[in-house]
């Protein structure tokens, strides 16, 4: 009798049950190919990714602020209620200011991707200052960060428009790129998230 599932019955799982190696590479690639398409999409138009981002992030924001609201007024008694309500208040108007003015929300953005590469790089010369061996190469990469983060400074609001868009593209693209050749190793058998031990 036929296995109506065909020749995939036989790479999914063994006998006992468990994933067969290999098993679901196909989704890993399909995941990795995605991801790069996003990424040079969003390095092609960088105002329309950072836009999205801003949407998508804003109603992160208002689904969250939603949420703690409803558990605030619903949590009679509870001692944190003040302050899920309060939280779900600033969540509800953060999360509307970025999806009806989405270009306030990239500058809300872009002030923190300048200060996490500020911060970044103070940290990144710091630990290099106390390295031993690659101690230029630290102290380089922290000075390059801080660099990085005034130049977003100085260029407000314009960097707004575009920079986040290009954070997105960055982020999809190496993810991708990570991806891909994970499934195709994968599909030799390798486990498909290997780790050191």
């Amino acid at each position: 009798m036929t296995d109506p599932r065909g020749h995939f019955a036989d790479t999914e799982t063994t006998a006992a049950g468990t994933p067969r190696a290999g098993a679901g590479w196909g989704w890993i690639l399909a995941y990795g190919v995605l991801s790069v398409v996003l990424g040079i999409m969003a390095f092609a138009s960088p105002f329309s990714a950072t836009y999205a981002a801003t949407l998508v992030i804003g109603a992160f924001f208002i689904a969250a602020g939603i949420v703690s609201i409803v558990s605030g007024f619903a949590g009679k008694g509870h001692e944190g209620r003040g302050y899920a309500i309060g939280f779900g208040l600033v969540s509800l108007v953060i999360g509307l200011i970025m999806a009806f003015e989405p270009a306030t929300g990239a500058i809300s953005l872009t002030l923190l991707i300048a200060v996490w590469l500020g911060v970044r790089g103070a940290l990144e010369i710091g630990l290099g200052a106390r390295f031993r061996r690659g101690q230029g190469l630290m102290i380089a990469l922290g000075v390059v960060n801080i660099v990085l983060a005034v130049i977003v400074l100085a260029t407000l609001p314009w960097s707004a428009l575009t920079l986040p868009g290009y954070v997105l593209g960055i982020s999809f693209l190496f993810g991708g790129v990570a991806s891909v050749p994970s499934a195709l190793a994968h599909k030799k058998g390798a486990p498909a998230f290997s780790v050191t031990a």
